[in-house]
């Protein structure tokens, strides 16, 4: 994680970075002309955008249903321990499970809430019983199953 503060940014960085987030294969040429700038300058942007850590990296967006990873449950989790030592042992044991597509440690009356995604409600009851179950500290769980995904990464699922 980075410490240094976040370099400031222009109208034009923000415009890349709007452009790429919806069209992360655009090609510098056609970045340049969408946020009005020549390829010279853009590619240097990017460069700088890089290397300060606003662009994290480029990835498929992958259409998990047409893989057949359409079961998603977003898990309630509670824990034994909120000491330090312990929480960086479950976000660490968390990181090794890739069924967990998200983790976030809240402020609420739980302590973490995870979003698994599997093949089925009985690959999730798997999931939960050998791997979640068994991450360090873990006193509860409470699991809520999606029925219908209107908004992921940004966009409406593929039709």
């Amino acid at each position: 994680m980075r410490s240094d503060p976040p370099a400031p940014l222009d109208q034009f960085d923000l415009r890349i970075l709007e452009e790429l987030s919806v069209e992360g294969r655009l090609p510098v040429t056609e970045l340049a002309r969408r946020v009005g700038l020549s390829k010279s300058p853009v590619q240097a942007r990017l460069r700088r955008l890089e290397e300060t850590g606003a662009i994290r990296g480029y990835r498929a967006l992958v259409d998990q249903v047409r893989l057949g990873r359409d079961h998603i449950a977003f898990v309630e989790v509670r824990l034994s321990d909120t000491r330090e030592r312990a929480l960086s042992a479950f976000n660490a044991a968390v990181l090794k499970v890739p069924e967990i597509e998200q983790a976030h440690m809240m402020a609420s009356s739980f302590d973490y809430l995870l979003k698994v995604r599997t093949e089925s409600m009985a690959a999730y009851r798997n999931v939960l019983a050998e791997r979640i179950s068994t991450l360090p500290h873990v006193a509860s769980t409470s699991t809520h199953v999606a029925m219908q995904a209107v908004k992921e990464d940004g966009l409406a699922p593929a039709s």
